[in-house]
């Protein structure tokens, strides 16, 4: 990382193994993604010839909204995902003065609202991300997108692990049915369709279908499916019957769609 010693930004990466890393290493290429604190872009690594996207964060804009926090817990998470085939790998990160970079892997095979048929899914953004979550831990942080926040979050309760399951449940209706289970264009209307209006599930989805998202979308996180064994009363349900679970972690299963833009943008 290449960062300066005296810098007392508080936005930091500090030291790495890897302090020849810098900016000029790389070719960049053209903007693939905006965000609050600065933008992605596609980029080769001109010794390696590789493609990447390097996401580069303006670290004024951190301090001013207090995120720094998220931002390494975000670099952390990734820290730990460079192997895993379904999340995105953070290859390098280093700083300058006034900038971060994270350098991860090129993800070009579109958006899933786009493709929700089709291919593997890779996670590529963890800045809600909460770290040290254990057992039986809580956390009581608002935060997420309104359409998936689940009934404890709303109020304001501590939450654990469970929350993350009907968030799966969410995603998973919209998948089957073209929206968020309670989805209103009204906010406020939304989050009380959460808290209090019944799920109602259309006969189009197969009987398993619908007997996951009951089990998913249960407003009570205790009896939430998922609640007591964790992933493995999901990883078991009838829904994923057909799914040998170690053939999917290790692509033995052909997705049905492989992506051939080479430098899209569509990912981000």
């Amino acid at each position: 990382m290449n960062g300066n010693k005296d810098d007392d930004n508080p936005v930091n990466l500090g030291p790495s193994e890897k302090t020849s890393v810098k900016p000029k290493d790389f070719e960049f290429l053209r903007v693939i993604g905006k965000g609050s604190f600065g933008k992605v872009l596609l980029a080769k690594h001109k010794a390696e010839g590789k493609i990447y996207a390097v996401k580069v964060l303006q670290k004024q804009a951190i301090m001013r909204r207090n995120e720094a926090k998220h931002i390494m817990a975000e670099r952390n998470v990734l820290l730990k995902n460079v192997k895993h085939p379904f999340l995105v790998g953070l290859h390098y990160s280093f700083q300058t003065p006034d900038k971060l970079y994270f350098v991860l892997d090129y993800v070009n095979g579109g958006e899933v609202s786009e493709s929700f048929t089709t291919g593997h899914i890779v996670l590529t953004d963890f800045g809600l991300c909460k770290e040290g979550i254990v057992g039986q831990g809580t956390t009581s942080t608002f935060c997420g997108t309104p359409e998936y926040l689940a009934p404890e979050v709303l109020r304001k309760k501590p939450y654990d692990k469970t929350v993350d399951w009907w968030c799966l449940g969410a995603v998973l209706y919209e998948m089957l049915y073209g929206l968020p289970p309670f989805y209103s264009r009204d906010t406020a209307e939304m989050y009380d369709n959460i808290l209090f209006k019944p799920l109602r599930l259309r006969t189009n989805v197969s009987a398993a279908g619908r007997t996951i998202l009951e089990g998913l979308l249960q407003k009570e996180k205790e009896n939430r499916l998922g609640a007591k064994k964790d992933f493995l009363e999901i990883q078991n349900n009838e829904f994923f019957s057909d799914i040998d679970w170690q053939d999917l972690y290790d692509k033995k299963i052909t997705p049905p769609y492989n992506p051939i833009r080479p430098f899209g943008s569509k990912a981000f």
